[in-house]
């Protein structure tokens, strides 16, 4: 309850004049003590886009985030920004705020993407949407497909007759993950990666990182059977998520050449 009562006050009221006495004394709104203190970077575009400054100025702001690089040089929204909130002291201070609301209008873009495709639900009579044989070729072209309903499908994962039910919740993403995979290297992965994408850190998740992991990670923790992978599932998310946590963290996939 003091909890609450205190995040009231301090949002309300405390903020605005702890801010206004900030800037009294810096000399530098909110948008610039951020890009002095935090490094380039994660931490400090995740600390601009939750900016409540982005709502005081949002006609400017959000007109910025509406544009690709080149139509935010061409149309100069970011010096109108740092105009209009006393930021403009240079060019390098227009820089990093630059930097910083391509890589918010980028990270915005991707998840619009995906949920663009992860809402189209899989509908076998749509031809756009039936690469199910193309799947099984992939996977098993020594093997004729009977029919596109059949326990055959049970041959490479899916859990009924028709693999259509597993699309249930990823939808088209589901698909596509699995025909990318196929093709140049699961759905599961895929699911995981969706849901990563949400928390409050901008950085990009490459499903090849997590396969590769995924599968050093069930080797080295060697399950008594596969009725164990959900459990392991989670216990990987939660590995990745906690490094997620680390505003300085660099996932790279190191592939061991002998294996």
């Amino acid at each position: 309850m003091l909890g609450y009562i205190w995040q009231c006050f301090y949002s309300s009221c405390l903020r605005f004049w702890l801010k206004w006495f900030l800037r009294l004394v810096t000399g530098r709104c909110e948008l610039q003590r951020i890009c002095a203190r935090c490094k380039a970077g994660a931490l400090r575009t995740a600390q601009i886009g939750e900016d409540h400054t982005v709502f005081v100025f949002d006609q400017v702001l959000r007109a910025a985030l509406s544009l690709k690089e080149i139509g935010l040089d061409e149309h100069l929204h970011v010096f109108k920004i740092c105009a209009c909130c006393g930021y403009y002291k240079g060019l390098t201070a227009v820089l990093n705020l630059r930097q910083c609301l391509l890589q918010i209008n980028a990270y915005n873009e991707l998840f619009e993407a995906v949920e663009e495709v992860r809402k189209q639900v899989f509908d076998s009579e749509n031809k756009e949407h039936e690469n199910m044989q193309h799947l099984w070729d992939l996977l098993m072209p020594s093997v004729k497909l009977e029919s596109r309903i059949t326990k055959q499908w049970g041959n490479i994962g899916f859990q009924g007759d028709d693999p259509k039910t597993d699309f249930r919740g990823m939808g088209m993403l589901g698909l596509t993950n699995l025909l990318f995979f196929s093709e140049n290297l699961g759905i599961n992965l895929t699911e995981m990666a969706y849901m990563l994408i949400f928390a409050p850190v901008f950085l990009l998740i490459i499903i090849r990182y997590l396969a590769y992991e995924f599968d050093k990670f069930w080797l080295e923790e060697e399950p008594e059977s596969i009725m164990e992978f959900n459990r392991y599932r989670e216990k990987f998310h939660d590995k990745v998520k906690g490094q997620l946590q680390m505003p300085e963290v660099t996932l790279i996939m190191t592939v061991d050449q002998e294996k």
